[in-house]
């Protein structure tokens, strides 16, 4: 089997790669597990040494959009694209042209390639939770289910939105089997912030961890759907492994969320490493990024991926206590 991985480089692109290649087959959409051969890594960076020295992993390294265009990849034969390269939401909302090219051409470009392949290719693409937005002068959709209409309030979440029609349609064509994966916002990532206006949900847990003072950019009553890395990464194989019989006729699927207040984030760190922890929480709001948040749903419901055996953490303290499990040198505060 041959995999292609997009956003390789990145954490979750790395994690799900570490994944695939420690149990060395994967079954997709149910058909007879099938040994993996090479798995394709394609990033504007390199990925980890451990993937790079690992002989069933091929590098890829270059503008997604310009190494399609280049064919370099997929490569012939690939049975199954993991899309999860994209620019994040603040960097889309600062840059509309850079969001359009890395989230709307780059996707499209892909899914021309998956279909210039002829085998149809099992394809899941990275959505996100940003799909749903609360429209100006009305409620939000309390909770926000699988079949929720779409009303994405960011350049971001139209973006995905437009992804997850452009999967749609190939799908119905024949073209590739289309599975979009809508992710919760994924807490705790280690490593540096990135450009995600979400990235305050990791580091206001990671930096006071590492005895760093964190900012707060949003109140204690904003709630979030949350999902831990572990979690996301099972789920997205899991819905690469789906029979169409499981998967059913939709093709956007939101994953298992915990629904968890800013606050109550702030009231778990306290609990897994004291107060030490959480004095060095700087509260100040940020209004770019408050705008941004406030659009975004808290309560959202996955029947479709519980149907599938995927559920969500049972709480925030469960969050924090796998990226300390997972992450122990980044970690400078005495945990209890």
């Amino acid at each position: 089997m041959q995999i292609l991985i997009t956003g390789g480089g990145g954490f979750l692109g790395a994690r799900l790669a570490r994944t695939l290649l420690a149990q060395g087959e994967l079954s997709l959409a149910g058909q007879p597990r099938k040994r993996i051969e090479t798995i394709t890594l394609t990033d504007r960076a390199a990925p980890p040494d451990d993937l790079k020295n690992d002989p069933r992993v091929r590098v890829v390294v270059g503008d997604l959009n310009d190494v399609l265009a280049s064919k370099q990849v997929p490569a012939a034969g690939t049975d199954c694209v993991f899309h999860l390269a994209a620019a994040v939401s603040g960097e889309c909302e600062a840059d509309f042209d850079l969001g359009m090219r890395s989230n709307f051409a780059a996707t499209h470009a892909l899914l021309e390639a998956c279909r210039a392949l002829g085998n149809k290719p099992t394809v899941v693409f990275s959505s996100s939770v940003a799909v749903f937005g609360k429209r100006p002068g009305f409620e939000m959709p309390d909770p926000i289910q699988d079949d929720t209409l779409p009303t994405p309030q960011s350049s971001y979440g139209t973006q995905k939105a437009i992804g997850e029609l452009m999967m749609a349609d190939y799908g119905r064509k024949g073209f590739i089997r289309a599975r979009s994966v809508r992710l919760m916002t994924v807490s705790v990532r280690p490593g540096r912030p990135n450009g995600a206006a979400s990235s305050f949900f990791s580091g206001m847990i990671r930096e006071p961890l590492a005895g760093v003072r964190a900012q707060v950019p949003v109140g204690p009553e904003v709630d979030h759907p949350i999902l831990s890395p572990s979690r996301t990464i099972a789920a997205i194989i899991r819905c690469a492994e789906a029979t169409d019989a499981e998967w059913g006729p939709l093709t956007g699927l939101n994953l298992p969320a915990l629904r968890c207040s800013v606050g109550e984030m702030a009231k778990a760190l306290e609990r897994v490493a004291g107060p030490e922890a959480t004095a060095l929480l700087d509260w100040v709001p940020d209004p770019n990024i408050l705008k941004l948040v406030n659009t975004w749903p808290g309560n959202v419901k996955s029947a479709r991926a519980n149907a599938l055996g995927l559920t969500a953490n049972a709480d925030f303290d469960e969050v924090i206590r796998e990226y300390i499990r997972e992450n122990p040198q980044a970690v400078k505060l005495k945990v209890r």
